[in-house]
């Protein structure tokens, strides 16, 4: 539960006791009520005696009856208010709880995304490199009959020329490299 859910919780808590209390203290009021009720009537078994019973405790019994008229309606407000809270708690803690599954699967996929990333790069990569190895073949054979094509041009060209051009046998400084004699052979 987040912190501002906890006041709220501990402080219908307290509302709860503290309307308990009250609630008690009133029972008690009217236990003492219908007591001073049952022995006015016991000690007044005669109808036409109760007539005289005394203004003042009529009027105390009145009182006392628009007491716990008005203590009833608060219980049931209060009890009404109870169940409404026990209603938003439950929503909260459902929502919570949510939350928390929710929370859980996204910390789950952050954690599975670079795994993710590396086997889309790893097929992504694996086009690229045959697409290289092609190219990398394509270049060697266009390598080769280009070296192909070079050799046959320079026979041909040899060829029209009529004399075969050999490299010339010149030293390092620039001087005739003497060919050894046979000598008379």
């Amino acid at each position: 539960m987040s912190q501002a859910e906890t006041p709220n919780l501990q402080s219908a808590q307290e509302e709860l006791s503290h309307l308990r209390e009250e609630l008690q203290m009133r029972d008690r009021l009217v236990e003492q009520l219908s007591q001073e009720l049952f022995r006015l009537v016991k000690g007044n078994n005669n109808p036409g005696v109760a007539q005289d019973i005394p203004d003042e405790y009529l009027a105390q019994m009145r009182s006392l009856r628009e007491q716990l008229q008005g203590v009833e309606e608060q219980v049931t407000f209060y009890q009404e208010q109870l169940q409404e809270r026990d209603e938003e708690i439950y929503q909260l803690r459902h929502s919570v709880q949510e939350l928390t599954d929710r929370s859980r699967m996204l910390e789950q996929v952050v954690q599975e995304l670079p795994e993710i990333y590396r086997q889309k790069f790893a097929e992504r990569m694996e086009g690229v490199r045959e697409k290289v190895e092609m190219l990398q073949r394509e270049n060697r054979q266009l390598h080769a009959e280009l070296q192909s094509v070079s050799y046959r041009l320079a026979v041909r060209s040899r060829r029209h020329s009529g004399r075969l051009e050999l490299p010339s046998l010149s030293g390092s400084q620039g001087g005739d490299i003497s060919l050894p004699s046979l000598g008379n052979a």
